[in-house]
């Protein structure tokens, strides 16, 4: 054999070994990186394989699945009810991936966690049966909230101050989850338009947009007052001139109703009539520190809040002068709040103080029935004493009854509430967001709490306000929980 022939067989026997080793390794050392790879297409088909799981709403399924033709994947997400539930569901789609509900348990709904399978599913590599999700959800109460929202931008959350359970969860406008579903050339197009749509009907509004809340945070600085012994109780006077001028600043702070007795009123008064300089000055006489603190123990400032869906993070700012630190007082200036934040708000105070962990989900059950997690009932925190939490319920009665919020009286039940008119944009120069934050019981005992925020960019500025806008949804969600009395 020449030199040359042998050389060349060489080099030819070194190719072979380094394809061989190259092999090995990927199989023995990636082989399981690569199989469980997002991007592994095998993966996705054996995802689609089977008709998914279901998440349940009153014992009722609010999705489905659908046999497909043309396309590797076998079967397809529905949803029965469109935009209804879009906000608890998210959605799962074959090309865009899952969110919410869908994608925080996508592996139990598809089969593919190894708590559905079996032992001969794992010996063979098969997905197990899929199991459900059974949601807290209160049907007839999402409804309502979402036929009161209609074709308006905004959100509303409802809570079971007792429990901490999410009975409706609606963000408007919604948008069709089964229209994203699949991997057509109409699936495509639907995710185009929802994606460059300015009305950004994906946004979920209720848990992952945060708003100036207006008004509806003199709660939380109330709260801060009685608990700070500011103040002894909501009928008594308040140190509040009228007008009154934020330190550093020429103009006086102007009040909704410039004929409201709002000079040195007390908090019931000043929540009745939502006096701004009596809060802007509670605000700064407690000082930014105080505020904060009791706005954080309702829940601001937690970046982990998850139900189990992650929430977006709710802010009371510092480092301010005092005349940021009044106007924080009325719930502006860089207050930020989710609607689900201010529900919990409201939950706390009609919960004697006690502020209950807010939870969507109750059970996560395999393709038999059988538990795979249970989310239990817990405490969050306790914002405030049963005292206060007292005081402030009178006080939001009286709004209701007599105050700003009207709108939400429902005959022979409890109900209080407190409107809110955020202002926003540059120079205010955006139409404001209409807020109502409210709980009620009725005569055996059931309660809710509610926070509704409407966002018109449309509507007649002068004619925007919360108990205009937010009050009757906000009555509506509760008459469906409630009852009528």
């Amino acid at each position: 054999m020449n030199k040359t022939i042998r050389r060349t067989s060489i080099f030819c026997l070194l190719l072979v070994i380094a394809v061989m080793a190259r092999a090995s390794w990927v199989q023995a050392v990636k082989g399981q990186a690569l199989a469980d790879d997002k991007h592994n297409r095998r993966n996705m088909i054996a995802r689609y394989a089977n008709p998914f799981g279901d998440i349940i709403v009153a014992g009722k399924p609010i999705t489905g699945s659908a046999r497909t033709t043309g396309s590797d994947f076998a079967y397809k997400r529905t949803y029965p009810n469109g935009g209804l539930y879009a906000p608890v569901t998210g959605y799962s789609s074959q090309v865009y991936g899952a969110t919410q509900l869908e994608g925080v348990y996508q592996n139990v709904l598809n089969g593919t966690d190894s708590r559905t399978k079996s032992l001969f599913d794992v010996l063979t590599g098969k997905n197990g049966k899929p199991g459900d999700v059974l949601t807290t959800i209160d049907p007839a109460v999402q409804k309502a909230a979402f036929d009161g929202l209609g074709n308006r931008h905004g959100a509303a959350v409802a809570l079971d101050p007792k429990t901490g359970d999410v009975l409706g969860l609606v963000s408007a406008p919604s948008y069709d989850p089964s229209k994203i579903a699949g991997s057509s050339k109409a699936d495509a197009k639907a995710w185009v338009q929802y994606t460059t749509d300015k009305q950004q009907p994906m946004n979920n509004r209720a848990i992952r947009e945060t708003y100036p809340p207006g008004s509806t945070f003199k709660l939380v600085v109330a709260a801060a007052a009685l608990e700070n012994n500011l103040y002894s109780s909501v009928d008594q006077k308040t140190d509040s001139p009228y007008p009154y001028t934020l330190p550093g600043t020429l103009n006086p702070l102007p009040n909704e109703n410039a004929s409201a007795p709002c000079k040195d009123a007390s908090i019931r008064v000043a929540l009745e009539y939502s006096c701004n300089t009596v809060f802007a000055k509670m605000a700064i006489d407690l000082g930014q520190d105080k505020v904060k603190a009791m706005a954080d123990k309702f829940g601001f400032d937690d970046s982990k809040l998850e139900i189990p869906i992650s929430v977006a993070t709710s802010v009371y700012p510092t480092g301010m002068p005092k005349s940021s630190t009044g106007q924080t007082g009325i719930g502006q200036f860089d207050v930020r709040a989710t609607p689900l934040q201010m529900a919990m708000v409201g939950a706390a105070i009609a919960n004697n103080g006690e502020l209950m962990q807010p939870r969507l989900v109750t059970k996560v059950v395999d393709g038999g029935g059988d538990a795979l997690q249970t989310i239990s009932t817990s405490v969050k925190s306790h914002p405030v004493s049963a005292r206060t939490a007292e005081q402030l319920r009178s006080a939001m009665v009286s709004v209701v009854q007599q105050g700003t919020g009207v709108n939400a009286q429902i005959p022979g039940m409890e109900v209080g509430g407190k409107t809110g008119t955020a202002q926003h944009g540059v120079d205010n120069s955006g139409n404001p967001y209409a807020w109502f934050v409210s709980y009620a019981k009725n005569s055996a005992g059931k309660e809710i709490a509610v926070a509704v925020m409407v966002d018109d960019p449309d509507g007649v500025r002068s004619e925007i306000s919360g108990n205009g806008m937010a009050g009757p949804i906000a009555k509506a969600m509760t008459k469906a929980a409630l009852g009528t009395s």
